[in-house]
């Protein structure tokens, strides 16, 4: 089975120069973990949910403050705020964030052409849910890993109905 036949063609797509904020609404609204990103017709990345979360990243736990012993029942408290600080700080920013600085690149792609199983073993390999498919340089669709069990699932029955 080929990637063509299992591929969505025509993926939703988000521009380099958006904002997160802009990526997160698209991965909702069309419910998908990941988008690739567009820098005019060309495909330069690949945008998803972990991509965004990883921007939610505060650090450690603050060294800031040291009190001695007798003091630490304050100390603990006064932590956690400077840490909420940064929490609410980082969540604020990361909307405005240009999906460019967070994507994943270069993209990992695969062709239309390929088997199924090529495709797996890619995002194996690679570590990723989904594949851009692109031919002669232009992306014509997305595959992810869902697809992939679908079109195996697919194969199996028509095999068992023959």
């Amino acid at each position: 089975m080929k990637v063509r036949e299992i591929m969505t063609g025509g993926p939703v797509t988000v521009r380099a120069d958006a904002t997160v904020r802009e990526a997160a609404a698209l991965l909702r609204k069309h419910d998908v973990g990941g988008l690739p990103v567009m820098d005019g017709e060309e495909l330069v990345g690949v945008i998803t949910e972990a991509d965004v979360l990883s921007l939610l990243k505060t650090g450690e736990l603050s060294e800031d403050l040291w009190l001695p012993s007798p003091l630490e029942f304050i100390e603990v408290p006064i932590r956690e705020m400077i840490n909420w600080e940064r929490t609410r700080a980082a969540l604020s920013d990361i909307g405005k964030t240009p999906v460019r600085r967070v994507m994943s690149m270069p993209p990992v792609t695969i062709g239309p052409d390929a088997g199924i199983e090529e495709a797996a073993g890619l995002m194996l390999r690679e570590g990723i849910a989904r594949l851009p498919v692109v031919e002669e340089g232009r992306l014509i669709g997305i595959i992810a890993r869902r697809d992939i069990v679908q079109g195996l699932g697919v194969s199996y029955e028509e095999s068992e109905e023959s």
